[in-house]
Protein backbone atom coordinates (compact mmCIF):
# COMPACT_ATOMS: atom_id res chain seq x y z
CA UNK A 1 0.00 0.00 0.00
CA UNK A 2 1.33 3.44 -0.90
CA UNK A 3 1.32 6.37 1.45
CA UNK A 4 -1.23 9.03 0.54
CA UNK A 5 1.63 11.48 0.00
CA UNK A 6 5.30 11.09 -0.73
CA UNK A 7 7.33 10.42 2.38
CA UNK A 8 9.70 13.25 3.31
CA UNK A 9 13.46 12.75 3.38
CA UNK A 10 15.84 13.75 6.15
CA UNK A 11 19.41 14.56 6.99
CA UNK A 12 19.93 13.81 10.67
CA UNK A 13 22.79 14.20 13.09
CA UNK A 14 22.95 10.72 14.59
CA UNK A 15 24.93 11.31 17.78
CA UNK A 16 27.96 9.43 19.05
CA UNK A 17 28.49 5.69 19.15
CA UNK A 18 25.88 3.48 20.86
CA UNK A 19 24.52 6.38 22.90
CA UNK A 20 20.97 5.06 23.58
CA UNK A 21 22.49 2.15 25.55
CA UNK A 22 25.03 4.19 27.54
CA UNK A 23 23.34 6.42 30.16
CA UNK A 24 26.23 8.92 30.64
CA UNK A 25 26.35 9.52 26.89
CA UNK A 26 22.58 9.45 26.46
CA UNK A 27 22.30 12.22 29.07
CA UNK A 28 24.19 14.47 26.63
CA UNK A 29 21.85 13.55 23.76
CA UNK A 30 18.51 14.57 25.26
CA UNK A 31 17.78 17.28 22.67
CA UNK A 32 18.77 15.00 19.81
CA UNK A 33 16.70 12.14 21.21
CA UNK A 34 13.66 14.40 21.61
CA UNK A 35 13.99 15.52 17.99
CA UNK A 36 14.08 11.92 16.76
CA UNK A 37 11.01 11.04 18.79
CA UNK A 38 9.25 14.16 17.48
CA UNK A 39 10.12 13.17 13.89
CA UNK A 40 8.19 9.94 14.23
CA UNK A 41 5.29 11.67 15.97
CA UNK A 42 5.03 14.20 13.13
CA UNK A 43 4.25 11.58 10.47
CA UNK A 44 0.55 11.31 9.60
CA UNK A 45 1.12 7.65 8.80
CA UNK A 46 4.13 5.45 9.42
CA UNK A 47 6.47 4.57 6.58
CA UNK A 48 6.54 1.06 5.20
CA UNK A 49 10.30 0.98 5.70
CA UNK A 50 13.20 3.30 6.35
CA UNK A 51 16.14 3.53 3.99
CA UNK A 52 19.16 4.74 5.94
CA UNK A 53 22.15 6.27 4.17
CA UNK A 54 24.80 6.14 6.85
CA UNK A 55 28.08 7.99 7.05
CA UNK A 56 29.53 4.71 8.33
CA UNK A 57 29.29 2.68 5.13
CA UNK A 58 31.12 3.44 1.92
CA UNK A 59 31.95 1.25 -1.03
CA UNK A 60 34.23 1.54 -4.04
CA UNK A 61 32.96 0.71 -7.52
CA UNK A 62 29.32 0.01 -6.72
CA UNK A 63 26.78 1.22 -4.18
CA UNK A 64 26.07 -1.44 -1.58
CA UNK A 65 22.43 -2.22 -0.84
CA UNK A 66 21.65 -4.14 2.36
CA UNK A 67 19.39 -7.03 1.39
CA UNK A 68 19.24 -9.29 4.44
CA UNK A 69 15.77 -9.96 5.89
CA UNK A 70 17.39 -9.97 9.37
CA UNK A 71 20.50 -7.78 9.34
CA UNK A 72 23.10 -8.49 12.03
CA UNK A 73 24.85 -5.87 14.17
CA UNK A 74 28.03 -4.13 13.11
CA UNK A 75 29.91 -2.63 16.06
CA UNK A 76 31.80 0.02 14.13
CA UNK A 77 33.19 1.95 17.08
CA UNK A 78 35.98 1.58 19.60
CA UNK A 79 36.79 2.46 23.17
CA UNK A 80 33.37 1.70 24.64
CA UNK A 81 32.57 -0.70 27.52
CA UNK A 82 32.52 -4.40 26.67
CA UNK A 83 28.73 -4.63 26.91
CA UNK A 84 28.40 -2.12 24.06
CA UNK A 85 29.68 -4.88 21.76
CA UNK A 86 26.86 -7.18 22.82
CA UNK A 87 23.86 -4.87 22.36
CA UNK A 88 21.19 -5.81 19.87
CA UNK A 89 18.74 -3.88 17.73
CA UNK A 90 16.81 -6.69 16.02
CA UNK A 91 14.85 -4.68 13.48
CA UNK A 92 13.80 -6.56 10.36
CA UNK A 93 15.37 -5.76 7.03
CA UNK A 94 13.39 -4.84 3.93
CA UNK A 95 14.65 -7.13 1.14
CA UNK A 96 11.82 -6.34 -1.26
CA UNK A 97 12.46 -2.61 -1.04
CA UNK A 98 16.21 -3.28 -1.19
CA UNK A 99 15.69 -5.10 -4.47
CA UNK A 100 13.63 -2.18 -5.75
CA UNK A 101 16.37 0.28 -4.71
CA UNK A 102 18.95 -1.85 -6.51
CA UNK A 103 16.84 -1.83 -9.67
CA UNK A 104 16.35 1.94 -9.50
CA UNK A 105 20.08 2.54 -9.14
CA UNK A 106 20.91 0.23 -12.02
CA UNK A 107 18.24 1.83 -14.21
CA UNK A 108 19.86 5.22 -13.55
CA UNK A 109 23.24 3.88 -14.64
CA UNK A 110 24.62 3.80 -11.10
CA UNK A 111 26.62 0.63 -10.34
CA UNK A 112 25.09 -1.21 -7.39
CA UNK A 113 25.36 -4.54 -5.61
CA UNK A 114 23.06 -6.35 -3.20
CA UNK A 115 24.81 -7.19 0.08
CA UNK A 116 23.09 -9.96 2.08
CA UNK A 117 25.78 -9.93 4.79
CA UNK A 118 25.90 -6.27 5.77
CA UNK A 119 24.73 -5.44 9.30
CA UNK A 120 23.37 -2.30 10.92
CA UNK A 121 26.09 0.21 11.79
CA UNK A 122 25.60 2.73 14.58
CA UNK A 123 24.68 5.46 12.09
CA UNK A 124 21.51 3.41 11.66
CA UNK A 125 20.86 1.53 14.90
CA UNK A 126 21.60 4.39 17.33
CA UNK A 127 19.04 6.90 15.99
CA UNK A 128 16.58 4.12 15.20
CA UNK A 129 16.71 2.94 18.81
CA UNK A 130 15.39 6.37 19.80
CA UNK A 131 12.84 6.48 16.99
CA UNK A 132 11.58 2.90 17.22
CA UNK A 133 12.67 1.45 20.57
CA UNK A 134 10.71 -1.75 19.91
CA UNK A 135 12.80 -2.36 16.75
CA UNK A 136 9.61 -2.98 14.79
CA UNK A 137 10.27 -0.77 11.74
CA UNK A 138 11.84 -2.48 8.69
CA UNK A 139 15.18 -0.86 7.85
CA UNK A 140 17.74 -1.24 5.13
CA UNK A 141 20.87 0.73 4.34
CA UNK A 142 22.72 1.76 1.24
CA UNK A 143 26.37 2.75 1.15
CA UNK A 144 28.05 5.97 0.21
CA UNK A 145 30.30 6.12 -2.83
CA UNK A 146 33.90 6.17 -1.59
CA UNK A 147 34.73 8.77 -4.26
CA UNK A 148 33.03 11.32 -1.95
CA UNK A 149 31.70 13.13 -5.04
CA UNK A 150 28.75 15.27 -3.89
CA UNK A 151 27.00 15.22 -7.26
CA UNK A 152 27.24 11.44 -7.43
CA UNK A 153 25.26 11.31 -4.20
CA UNK A 154 22.66 13.75 -5.51
CA UNK A 155 22.24 11.38 -8.45
CA UNK A 156 21.78 8.48 -6.04
CA UNK A 157 19.01 10.43 -4.33
CA UNK A 158 17.37 11.26 -7.63
CA UNK A 159 17.42 7.59 -8.61
CA UNK A 160 15.87 6.50 -5.32
CA UNK A 161 13.20 9.23 -5.21
CA UNK A 162 10.39 6.93 -6.50
CA UNK A 163 10.65 4.92 -3.29
CA UNK A 164 9.09 7.87 -1.44
CA UNK A 165 5.75 7.29 -3.16
CA UNK A 166 5.94 3.66 -2.04
CA UNK A 167 6.12 4.70 1.60
CA UNK A 168 9.88 4.41 2.07
CA UNK A 169 11.40 7.10 4.28
CA UNK A 170 14.89 8.08 3.07
CA UNK A 171 17.10 9.26 5.94
CA UNK A 172 20.65 10.47 5.48
CA UNK A 173 22.40 9.78 8.78
CA UNK A 174 25.57 11.71 9.55
CA UNK A 175 26.46 14.79 11.58
CA UNK A 176 26.31 18.42 10.57
CA UNK A 177 29.69 18.84 12.31
CA UNK A 178 32.06 15.88 12.37
CA UNK A 179 35.68 16.50 13.27
CA UNK A 180 36.52 14.17 16.12
CA UNK A 181 39.79 15.97 16.74
CA UNK A 182 38.00 19.11 17.90
CA UNK A 183 34.72 17.88 19.39
CA UNK A 184 35.38 20.19 22.33
CA UNK A 185 35.61 23.95 22.89
CA UNK A 186 37.91 24.22 19.86
CA UNK A 187 34.97 23.14 17.71
CA UNK A 188 32.53 25.70 19.09
CA UNK A 189 33.21 28.52 16.64
CA UNK A 190 33.72 26.45 13.45
CA UNK A 191 30.59 24.43 14.17
CA UNK A 192 28.59 27.66 14.61
CA UNK A 193 29.98 29.12 11.38
CA UNK A 194 29.34 26.01 9.30
CA UNK A 195 25.90 25.45 10.81
CA UNK A 196 24.87 29.03 10.01
CA UNK A 197 26.01 28.62 6.41
CA UNK A 198 24.17 25.31 6.07
CA UNK A 199 20.92 26.73 7.46
CA UNK A 200 21.09 29.75 5.14
CA UNK A 201 21.98 27.62 2.12
CA UNK A 202 19.19 25.08 2.55
CA UNK A 203 16.47 27.74 2.26
CA UNK A 204 17.78 29.09 -1.07
CA UNK A 205 15.81 28.42 -4.28
CA UNK A 206 16.47 24.84 -5.45
CA UNK A 207 19.01 25.57 -8.19
CA UNK A 208 20.99 27.97 -6.00
CA UNK A 209 20.80 25.58 -3.07
CA UNK A 210 22.17 22.70 -5.10
CA UNK A 211 25.01 24.76 -6.55
CA UNK A 212 26.03 26.09 -3.14
CA UNK A 213 25.91 22.69 -1.48
CA UNK A 214 27.93 21.04 -4.22
CA UNK A 215 30.56 23.73 -3.61
CA UNK A 216 30.39 23.19 0.17
CA UNK A 217 34.16 23.33 0.64
CA UNK A 218 33.95 27.10 0.16
CA UNK A 219 31.66 27.43 3.18
CA UNK A 220 32.98 29.08 6.34
CA UNK A 221 35.02 26.61 8.41
CA UNK A 222 34.14 23.84 5.93
CA UNK A 223 37.22 21.69 6.44
CA UNK A 224 37.22 22.32 10.18
CA UNK A 225 33.63 21.10 10.30
CA UNK A 226 34.32 18.11 8.07
CA UNK A 227 37.95 17.06 7.89
CA UNK A 228 36.51 14.19 5.84
CA UNK A 229 33.03 14.50 4.43
CA UNK A 230 31.66 11.02 5.10
CA UNK A 231 29.18 12.43 7.65
CA UNK A 232 28.08 15.26 5.34
CA UNK A 233 27.53 13.20 2.18
CA UNK A 234 24.19 11.71 3.31
CA UNK A 235 22.66 15.19 2.96
CA UNK A 236 23.21 15.04 -0.80
CA UNK A 237 21.19 11.83 -1.09
CA UNK A 238 18.36 13.31 0.97
CA UNK A 239 18.41 16.45 -1.18
CA UNK A 240 18.56 14.56 -4.46
CA UNK A 241 15.47 12.57 -3.52
CA UNK A 242 13.51 15.77 -2.73
CA UNK A 243 15.35 18.24 -4.90
CA UNK A 244 12.72 20.90 -5.47
CA UNK A 245 10.99 20.73 -2.12
CA UNK A 246 11.12 22.97 0.92
CA UNK A 247 13.50 22.33 3.77
CA UNK A 248 12.84 22.79 7.49
CA UNK A 249 15.15 22.38 10.45
CA UNK A 250 13.92 19.70 12.85
CA UNK A 251 16.77 19.69 15.37
CA UNK A 252 19.21 22.35 16.51
CA UNK A 253 21.38 22.83 19.54
CA UNK A 254 24.46 24.86 20.37
CA UNK A 255 25.84 22.61 23.11
CA UNK A 256 26.00 19.15 21.54
CA UNK A 257 28.64 17.38 23.59
CA UNK A 258 28.97 20.58 25.58
CA UNK A 259 30.32 22.85 22.83
CA UNK A 260 29.19 21.93 19.31
CA UNK A 261 26.39 23.43 17.20
CA UNK A 262 24.50 20.68 15.37
CA UNK A 263 21.33 20.43 13.28
CA UNK A 264 19.05 18.05 11.38
CA UNK A 265 16.77 18.82 8.42
CA UNK A 266 13.59 17.61 6.74
CA UNK A 267 13.13 17.82 2.95
CA UNK A 268 9.57 17.87 1.68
Amino acid sequence: MMMSNKAPTYFISHGGGPWPWLPPLRDHMTKLEASLVDMVASWAEPPKAILMVSGHWEETGAIGVMSSPNPPMLYDYSGFPKEMYEISYPAPGAPAFASQAYDLLKAAGIPAKLDPQRGFDHGAFAPMAAMYPKADMPIFEISLDASYDPMAHVEIGRALAPLRAEGVMIIGSGLSFHNLRIMDKRGAKPSQEFDKWLAETLVLPPAERLAALIDWEKAPAARLAHKEEDHLLPIFVALGAAENEEVSRVYHETDFGGFITASSYRFG
